[in-house]
């Protein structure tokens, strides 16, 4: 089977967890005997581009000439079987989706984020949760609040872009949505149901787990929309000591809040940046970890980090968490708002509900640890993922 894997790499001072997704895939395929023909683009080269390419770069979401010519040279070359689309902005354009399909090459395409409806594809604006934009033909509220890098110029080519290439996103073969929630998304947007596949991210099968730890653990980011601030109000409802240890590990804008805390605190301990032996570690001292996004978040991979290593997860009920813990058709749901999964808890992203839901989980963390793992390794190991691809890839070429 040959597949082009198409991408527009993010700029290297941002951390993306899609590029580091996206290398993981074209590594498995090829070590599954998959012939991996990598069609990439890498946003740290604009800063090397010369005056006449940037002065085109504003009109790149909607069509990129030389990108489209290189991509139908290398599909009259040779001639694969399923083109997969991940990030095509700004260097590519959907338009590949439209030179594919010029060649007779179906498209299956994974939704890492909202952009098909918002233009920075997060659904969160001024910290808070954000939806002005869907349903409307042309995202106008995004273009007023310069939603797109802070730009009302920028905003209104990628709103144009979307709304151009409405019918290019409605022609894509095969969406694989990370989860139920972006199924759900995708759904709202006009996507039949049949051609939407749930598949998820995998990460590397870390080994049996550990004995569970005590006590909480969060990294990651510390940006605002990964609720730290939520945490820490709630952390700050419960009497020092009254909630085990917490662990706190990561950086950003946000690190003064935390040092804040764990000076005051004897029960707060902050890691500082950790390196994988450091994660592995802190997550072997904790026995829960903590995945509290503020916005929709899509699909956090620090959840399936910690279901591999027999952790169960509280998190809030906002994007793909949920449906990551299992949690996302629960029966479970108590007076409080606290909804248990197979795997972990969700709770509504308020102080209060999430200073209950920490007391809560603590007692129950035990019975949940062999879930965790289970869950990991029925939905989320790389064996799993990967046939799931396959399958989809198969489909599609048979099809075509």
């Amino acid at each position: 089977m040959k597949i082009v894997i198409a991408h527009n790499r993010y700029r290297s001072e941002l951390p993306s967890g899609e590029n580091v997704m996206v290398d993981l895939d074209i590594a498995q395929l090829r070590a599954a005997g998959v012939n991996i023909l990598p069609f990439l683009r890498d946003s740290d080269n604009i800063a090397t581009m010369s005056a006449g390419a940037k002065a085109l770069l504003p009109l790149s979401p909607i069509y990129n000439g030389p990108a489209q010519r290189e991509l139908a040279a290398l599909l009259r070359a040779e001639r694969p079987d399923v083109l997969h689309l991940h990030n095509p902005y700004p260097l590519l354009s959907p338009w590949v989706v439209r030179t594919a399909h010029a060649h007779g090459v179906p498209v299956v395409q994974t939704v890492h984020n909202y952009r098909q409806v918002c233009s920075p594809g997060l659904y969160f604006r001024d910290g808070h949760v954000c939806v002005d934009c869907r349903g409307r033909t042309i995202g106008w509220p995004g273009v007023i609040h310069g939603c797109y890098r802070g730009s009302r110029a920028q905003s209104a080519v990628m709103a144009t872009a979307l709304a151009a290439h409405r019918p290019t996103w409605r022609s894509v073969d095969r969406y694989i949505a990370l989860t139920s929630a972006i199924a759900e998304h995708l759904r709202s947007y006009g996507i039949p149901a049949d051609r939407i596949v749930v598949k998820p991210n995998s990460i590397p099968d870390p080994g049996p787990p550990p004995a569970l730890g005590d006590g909480f653990l969060f990294y990651g980011r510390f940006a605002p929309e990964k609720g730290l601030s939520l945490l820490l109000d709630a952390w700050r409802r419960r009497p020092d000591g009254a909630l085990g240890p917490l662990r706190i590990a990561g950086d950003g804008e946000q690190r003064p809040l935390v040092e804040a805390i764990a000076a005051e605190r004897d029960d707060v301990t902050y890691l500082g940046p950790l390196d994988r032996d450091g994660v592995r570690a802190a997550l072997t001292a904790s026995a829960v970890v903590l995945a509290v996004p503020t916005w929709h978040d899509v699909l956090p991979t620090v959840v399936i980090e910690a279901l591999a290593y027999g952790r169960p997860v509280l998190g809030t009920d906002l994007g793909g968490v949920p449906y990551l813990v299992g949690a996302d058709q629960a029966s479970d749901g108590r007076a409080s708002g606290l909804r248990r999964g197979v795997a972990g808890w969700v709770t509504a992203p308020d102080p209060q509900s999430l200073a209950d839901a920490l007391a809560t989980v603590r007692a129950e963390a035990p019975a949940l640890a062999a879930a965790a793992r289970a869950r990991y390794d029925h939905t989320f190991h790389p064996d799993v993922v990967l046939t799931r691809l396959l399958a989809t890839y198969r489909d599609l070429a048979a099809a075509s």
